[in-house]
């Protein structure tokens, strides 16, 4: 009788997964159901809403849905792609409510309402910050799929939520996608924040926070490009009552016109250009940008002493500065036409020579070459000795001019006694 052969078998120990290692199906719906419930129970009562949020944060997983959580306290709902609410297959179920930012009043009171109930929220569950800034890095990018009342109301939120230090301002950089800014959606979205903001806050704040973002700089890219230009910038801005910010953006457009200026300066002096080539490029520059002279005679005199290299022998530098700067007198001359230009001028050698201490006993000689070139008036160096000087090296320097201040004043008398 022939023996039947046992079939090889796998022996080993099985092992079970353990519940809690067991991974959780996603279901934001599950989630959004849930929320919905709590919400409308809630009703419009907002400290009820957050109260119901604060306890449902710990049954419910904010860690993994938070981005349904945001959606829904701003919009009412789950957003698909392109701002719209998501569908939901069953018609009957409720998948939406009225307890959020798009479905609430239109005015400012309100919103800060809702706005005081996300900075609850993240301050409870230090984990959602980053979430909420997603989220309106998100929302940013949806607001075509908004209609223009909820558009508005999304602009008063991320300024209050800005303004407070929930989110960053760079989260408006995501507004210039090249549809929003075409149809200039991202012009007036950026305009109802700005005066949103004014409404509380200051210019000064809000151009801070514009700065910090680097969005001072491109307030030009929310416009559509057809009418990018400083005009239909300053015409936008005045029609939205937003004047103050103008100061801010003229300076920040004049910095960079200096800048680019002094580029242009220093490049000329580098080829060695006659001063009549560069008198001409820098009139250009002032009547065009609208430059005060005090800023261009800083401004030539920076861009005289950077072009050397300077003897790093005390004794000799005197020398080397003082034929460097005969030749360009003509130039500095030429932008010092008014009083306010020579002073600005003259304190300015005066740090110059504080910052440069190989300058330090070169400053009279500086001075006394200026004046007799006619760069400097002799009522300006008066002015300067009496009161205008600044505070750096002050006594040094005050105590090398004394003796061609008291020769001038000694003239001036002089000159007096003899009318």
């Amino acid at each position: 009788m022939s023996q039947k052969n046992e079939k090889p078998t796998l022996s080993g120990q099985r092992i079970k997964t353990r519940k809690r290692d067991e991974k959780e199906k996603y279901d934001p719906t599950g989630f959004r159901d849930a929320i919905l419930q709590g919400l409308n129970e809630a009703g419009s009562d907002l400290e009820a809403v957050y109260k119901f949020l604060d306890s449902a944060g710990s049954k419910l997983d904010y860690r993994r849905y938070g981005e349904t959580l945001f959606d829904i306290l701003l919009a009412g709902g789950i957003l698909a792609p392109g701002g719209s609410l998501a569908a939901e297959a069953d018609p009957s179920k409720v998948s939406h409510t009225d307890v959020c930012i798009f479905s609430a009043q239109d005015n400012l009171e309100t919103l800060k309402s809702y706005a005081q109930v996300f900075t609850k929220l993240i301050r409870r569950y230090k984990y959602l910050e980053k979430t909420l800034e997603d989220e309106f890095k998100k929302v940013m990018v949806f607001l075509k799929g908004f209609t223009p009342e909820e558009r508005r109301k999304l602009a008063k939120v991320t300024s209050i939520l800005v303004a407070g230090g929930q989110i960053p301002a760079s989260v408006l950089a995501n507004t210039l996608q090249d549809h929003l800014v075409r149809d200039g959606i991202a012009l007036e979205f950026i305009m109802d924040v700005f005066q949103a903001w004014l409404v509380d806050k200051d210019s000064t704040s809000l151009w801070g926070a514009l700065r910090k973002a680097g969005l001072d700089t491109r307030l030009l890219e929310f416009f559509p490009v057809s009418k990018r230009s400083q005009e239909n910038l300053i015409a936008t801005f005045k029609l939205h009552g937003l004047t103050q910010l103008l100061e801010y953006q003229k300076a920040q457009e004049n910095s960079f016109v200096k800048k680019e200026l002094q580029q242009q300066v220093f490049t000329r002096l580098k080829e060695k250009a006659s001063v009549k080539e560069i008198i001409p490029i820098v009139k250009e520059y002032m009547i065009k940008y609208s430059l005060p002279e005090p800023d261009v005679a800083v401004l030539l005199w920076t861009s005289l002493m950077a072009i050397v290299e300077w003897n790093k022998k005390e004794e000799l530098v005197a020398e080397q500065a003082l034929k460097h700067l005969r030749q360009y007198t003509s130039l500095l001359s030429a932008f010092t036409q008014n009083a306010k230009a020579e002073l600005a001028l003259l304190v300015k050698v005066q740090e110059f020579c504080y910052d440069n201490m190989n300058f330090m006993k070169v400053f009279q000689k500086i001075v006394v070459l200026l004046y007799k070139t006619d760069v400097l008036s002799e009522d300006v160096i008066l002015k300067w000795y009496k009161a205008a000087h600044s505070s750096k090296g002050k006594s040094v320097f005050l105590d090398q001019m004394k003796r061609f201040v008291e020769w001038l004043q000694n003239a001036e008398e002089e000159s007096e006694g003899e009318d």
